[in-house]
């Protein structure tokens, strides 16, 4: 029974290492975290449960025999953000560089199924590389899979994807299928095949920041609602994110503590000018109109004649538009 015990932990304890020392520190080395350095900052402490961290894939085919890693490239459960139920999935781009295979998306599959019965939020930390090519057509079912997913899910309960690495092909798929995109600039990029493949099918050259980089999905695409300057801002965006919103479509929103204080408000009586030819500044009558710095703008870089956001009235969450 010991001999059960011990090897059981030490699996444990390999699972932990992820792809190996050597891999997390060119990880570190490119200003990017670990799949588990993330979710530490992401959820509550000691509140996340893992499932499936012992889970290896069953291929044979091109060597893959050799190169199995417990866990399989992703680390899912489910944990609390701010004292709430979320389900989780972060790909580990130490492991065969995040590459999705038929044991890692059904991983994925296990915790979105459980975030739709139990009504709550799924968020995706994607640092993906892709499918992995040597498991062929059984790889690309598992995109299928979580596809068919993330439109069960699509306005029952939220859907967050982080974009945390050089997420291409497949990976990309499911992000825009999902209801707000965090990028991190200079490190995440989304593109549906690189640079490489760019210039040999049309002789143009762009570098991965330009085809798929976190300014242009935010200014050009439009794909990207939110970026930051580094991983834990990102993360922290996505967690106030979260706050706005509800468990799911059959429940409010969480109505936050509100101390009204002073209520005069008057630059409202100046913001409007007297002429129609003057423009008037949207932000600063949003600013005097909402609850004290509760206002979340939303993709501010992309269509800047429009101003789209989240912010509070009386404690309680609301769209601005």
């Amino acid at each position: 029974m010991h001999q059960t015990t011990d090897r059981l932990e030490e699996m444990r304890a390999e699972a932990l290492k992820g792809g190996g020392e050597a891999r997390i520190e060119a990880q570190h080395e490119k200003g990017k975290l670990t799949a588990r350095e993330r979710l530490q900052l992401l959820l509550d402490p000691g509140t996340f449960q893992e499932m499936g961290q012992l889970v290896t894939h069953r291929s044979t085919n091109f060597g893959l025999e050799k190169q199995k890693f417990l866990g399989d490239g992703v680390v899912t459960g489910y944990g609390k953000v701010n004292g709430r139920l979320v389900y989780v999935f972060s790909q580990d781009f130490t492991v065969l560089g995040g590459s999705l295979a038929e044991a890692h998306a059904q991983k994925i599959c296990k915790v979105m199924d459980m975030a739709l019965e139990n009504g709550a939020p799924v968020i995706g930390l994607n640092d993906s590389g892709g499918a992995r090519i040597q498991e062929g057509v059984v790889s690309l079912g598992g995109y299928a899979d979580i596809f068919h997913r993330n439109v069960k899910a699509s306005g029952v309960v939220p859907q967050l994807s982080l974009i945390l690495g050089p997420c291409a092909g497949g990976a990309v798929y499911s992000p825009a299928l999902t209801d707000f995109i965090f990028m991190t600039e200079g490190t995440s990029y989304m593109f549906v095949t690189g640079p490489n493949v760019v210039k040999t099918v049309t002789h143009e050259e762009v570098t991965s920041e330009e085809l798929g980089g976190a300014s242009t999905h935010a200014s050009k695409s439009g794909v990207t609602h939110f970026k930051a300057a580094n991983e834990a801002m990102v993360i922290e965006h996505a967690k106030r994110v979260l706050g706005f919103l509800p468990q799911n479509c059959e429940e409010d929103p969480a109505t936050m503590a509100y101390e009204g204080g002073d209520e005069n408000r008057p630059k409202l009586d100046t913001l409007v000018p007297e002429s129609a030819q003057q423009p008037n500044g949207i932000r600063d009558a949003l600013t005097e109109i909402l609850d004290i710095d509760s206002f979340l703008e939303v993709q501010p870089d992309y269509a800047e004649n429009m101003v789209v956001g989240f912010g509070r009235l009386g404690g309680r969450s609301l769209g601005v538009v």
